[in-house]
């Protein structure tokens, strides 16, 4: 089935971005929201207060420790989590609706709740972890960055090295040492995976359409 742009109808998917702390994970996702037309970042629940400048909706969905628990109990959250007293999590509804809308929708999850959302939504992600070049750069960037302490970043290279334990979860893995190219490269997943056959819910009375001449029917 065609749209009225022509284009096939499609069902979105949901990009799945990971990587340690100063990879590049932030700059390459709003290269990417600026650049495709059809992707949207998600926009998660949180049970923290909100802070000066934030907006709801935008930046999050703020609401009270009971509606977080219902919406866990619910099965509402494609995946959740609790970080120093304060829980978030990824709504599914919103979710849902861009997906049917062959709209995709971008998220920026650590390998936990990349599991986690897989287990939920298997056949619509495609889950890409980006590598830094190395240790050493890796260290460079969170130092140059200027908004750390020394100690934070070393708790940060620690973590970084059981984060990059985990890149075989992923279906993708590219390694952040230009950005351009690195960019280049999750363009070309998503152009690939917005065409897979599951994904064009419209494809078999397209092609019978397109056949029927032929078969004597």
């Amino acid at each position: 089935m065609l749209s009225e742009a022509g284009r096939m109808t499609r069902r979105g998917l949901m990009l799945v971005l990971s990587s340690p702390s100063g990879a590049g994970k932030t700059t390459i996702s709003r290269r990417l929201l600026e650049d495709e037309r059809d992707l949207s970042m998600s926009v998660s629940v949180t049970t923290r207060p909100k802070r000066q400048g934030e907006v709801e909706g935008r930046d999050y969905y703020f609401v009270d420790r009971g509606t977080f628990d219902n919406m866990v109990r619910d099965n509402a959250l494609l995946e959740h989590a609790t970080v120093f007293d304060n829980s978030y999590g990824t709504p599914a509804g919103p979710v849902e609706d861009a997906l049917k809308a062959g709209r995709d929708v971008l998220f920026d999850v650590d390998w936990q709740g990349a599991q986690q959302m897989k287990q939920r939504r298997e056949t619509d992600i495609v889950s890409v972890f980006i590598l830094p070049p190395s240790t050493a750069e890796l260290e460079r960037r969170l130092r140059t960055r200027g908004r750390d302490p020394d100690d934070v970043v070393k708790r940060r290279m620690a973590k970084a090295a059981d984060e990059i334990s985990h890149y075989d979860g992923y279906d993708y893995v590219v390694v952040n040492d230009d950005l351009e190219r690195c960019l280049t490269q999750i363009r070309a997943i998503l152009v690939a995976e917005r065409v897979r056959r599951q994904r064009q819910p419209g494809l078999a009375d397209f092609v019978e359409k397109l056949t029927r001449p032929y078969r004597g029917d």
